[in-house]
């Protein structure tokens, strides 16, 4: 693979999957674990399921029957998403049930989550706006809400480089850009979550919940390089003559095992 390719956005999700489930922060599941045990079946509404890595992660650590729904907008990672549930049960063996919804997350309210015992959602806070985030928090409050692996914008790269923290700048202003009339919050969006919460009266807890890439995520760690580069260099284009050869050194040193990769994540619990 060159500098320039990436993967396909599915692929992207699977091979993220591994790092996600090692980053969560599993103390905050546990904490909600009590306000879940009943005779009935937890029914857990999971935002932005993707492949299903959140769903995946989750179900296997609660006992007891679940049903999940898992919203996306995107038709054919839903279909995915429901084959990548098939087999996988609770942490006490009992049956794990799926359903898929199409459509607008952010267009929720509180009636569509109104059978929720639990709501889920992975890397989704920083692709949402400041409105759409208020939107998303009014549907979820008064259930617990478990929000993982949302981007802070602080990485470490080691060895560092020169151009590491014009990088990180560049990737972070993308972050926040404007999309269709839509001013992303990028890694603004943990703070704004806590935020809108707080409106409401509901407290948050808040973990770290690091990516930690070393030798053995090799092939993670270039790829979130590739990404990492090519919307720092989409932001400011002025960094794309240094960026070529500071790509290739990235790249090799990951090859070599030789490159580590921190990049920061926050976990939020709302209402549990």
């Amino acid at each position: 693979m060159t500098v320039e390719e990436t993967l396909s956005f599915a692929d992207w999700l699977r091979l993220r999957e591994p790092a996600d489930a090692a980053a969560r922060a599993e103390d905050l599941l546990e904490a909600v674990r009590p306000r879940l045990a009943g005779p009935t079946p937890t029914v857990i509404h999971d935002l932005g399921s993707g492949t299903g890595s959140m769903s995946r992660w989750v179900a296997a650590r609660l006992p007891g029957p679940q049903h999940w729904v898992l919203h996306d907008r995107d038709a054919e990672l839903l279909a995915r998403v429901a084959e990548g549930m098939a087999g996988v049960v609770a942490a006490d063996g009992a049956p794990v049930t799926v359903s898929t919804r199409c459509g607008d997350l952010t267009r929720l309210d509180a009636a569509d989550l109104a059978d929720a015992s639990l709501v889920t959602a992975s890397a989704l806070l920083d692709m949402l706006t400041a409105e759409e985030i208020e939107r998303v928090v009014a549907a979820c409050v008064g259930r617990p809400t478990l929000f993982a692996v949302s981007v802070t914008g602080r990485v470490l790269l080691t060895p560092a480089d020169p151009l590491d923290a014009a990088v990180e700048t560049a990737f972070n202003e993308h972050q926040r850009r404007t999309v269709d009339g839509r001013r992303l919050l990028g890694p603004d969006a943990v703070a704004a979550t806590v935020a809108a919460f707080a409106r409401h009266g509901v407290d948050v807890r808040e973990r770290p919940s690091p990516w930690r890439l070393g030798p053995e995520q090799g092939d993670l760690a270039a790829e979130w390089l590739r990404g990492w580069l090519g919307a720092a260099c989409e932001q400011r284009p002025e960094l794309a003559g240094p960026a070529r050869a500071y790509a290739r050194r990235r790249l090799d040193e990951a090859a070599a095992g030789q490159l580590t990769v921190l990049v920061e994540h926050s976990d939020l619990l709302a209402g549990g």
